[in-house]
């Protein structure tokens, strides 16, 4: 196949159809449970988690498919919608249990005057960690994702909370009325919250991911289920794009992505930075994508599969 470039670089206005993307960037973005591969080791540490109500704590090297094993899980267990709390630098344990807008409240009061109303509830959001400790029927699923990328003291915060599955809401606990209906997380679902106490009765399936960038405390690792992704093999490698991709057996195409699959963990072996989604993007590239078999392949490659570790 030609490549086919949709910009030239000649300023000329043109219409262009740039085609169908990649399975894995549609929009809205559909969850890849039904695509993934888990490694060996760690259907086993899922259930081990499940059973002992433990945090499960995924390490591994970024586009490992760590995130995605939680979509399987909750898609499997039929455990709903997964909750994401996605961890940056500021984040804050207060952040992820819940929200309160004081000065909209305070704004609302001031424009209400004397006879206008004092409901809390429209100023309140519980978080994704909060959401998952509502009670339910059956444990929500809940993603931490790249908690290796907080504040220090971040996980030593989270310890008293995931060890008793319950935390208060103070401007609740001193409000006047007993039960408020709070907003949940990722939606407008409203649940009870009585006396400003949040208490789980199933305690939720908790995925949190680290990209192996820092240590955590003892503290904190010995109430979470560990488990480390293996670097890929080719055999795996090929498995996983087979789930994204279709790609005939004995075609020119399936022989050019082995010799790409073998390049890759190579690379990989030898010690370079490389995710499995970059991988994904030159087979698609290479079998659908418009890349030819001539002067361009060797440029777009490298452009696609540039290490991780350089900018």
């Amino acid at each position: 196949m030609t490549w086919q470039p949709f910009y030239v670089g000649d300023g000329t206005p043109r219409d262009v159809d740039l085609g169908e993307p990649p399975p894995w960037r549609s929009f809205p973005r559909q969850a890849l449970h039904q695509q993934f591969q888990p490694p060996p080791g760690l259907v086993r540490a899922v259930n081990a988690a499940l059973l002992l109500r433990r945090p499960l704590l995924v390490t591994g090297a970024a586009g490992s498919g760590k995130s995605t094993v939680i979509e399987q899980v909750a898609a499997e267990l039929k455990l709903g919608d997964v909750l994401r709390w996605h961890i940056t630098s500021r984040s804050t344990l207060t952040e992820a249990l819940y929200r309160y807008d004081a000065l909209g409240r305070i704004h609302a009061q001031r424009l209400a005057g004397r006879d206008g109303g004092d409901d809390i509830a429209p100023f309140l959001q519980l978080g994704p960690l909060g959401t998952a400790l509502l009670p339910a029927e059956h444990p929500r699923a809940l993603l931490i994702d790249e908690i290796d990328k907080s504040d220090l003291d971040l996980p030593s915060d989270l310890l008293d909370v995931l060890e008793r599955g319950e935390f208060e809401v103070p401007e609740l606990a001193r409000y006047a009325r007993e039960i408020v209906d709070v907003r949940e997380w990722g939606g407008d679902a409203r649940s009870p919250v009585a006396r400003g106490r949040v208490q789980c009765d199933q305690f939720p399936f908790i995925v949190m991911t680290s990209n192996g960038e820092r240590d955590f405390p003892p503290a904190f690792l010995r109430r979470c289920i560990r488990f480390t992704m293996p670097k890929p093999t080719v055999d795996a490698l090929r498995a996983i794009v087979g789930a994204h991709l279709r790609i005939g057996v004995d075609s020119d195409g399936a022989r050019a992505v082995d010799t790409l699959i073998e390049t890759f963990v190579g690379r990989v072996t030898a010690g370079e930075s490389l995710a499995i989604d970059q991988l994904l993007n030159a087979v698609h590239l290479l079998t659908g994508g418009g890349v030819s078999q001539g002067e361009d392949d060797q440029e777009i490659m490298e452009l696609v599969l540039r290490e991780l570790s350089r900018a």
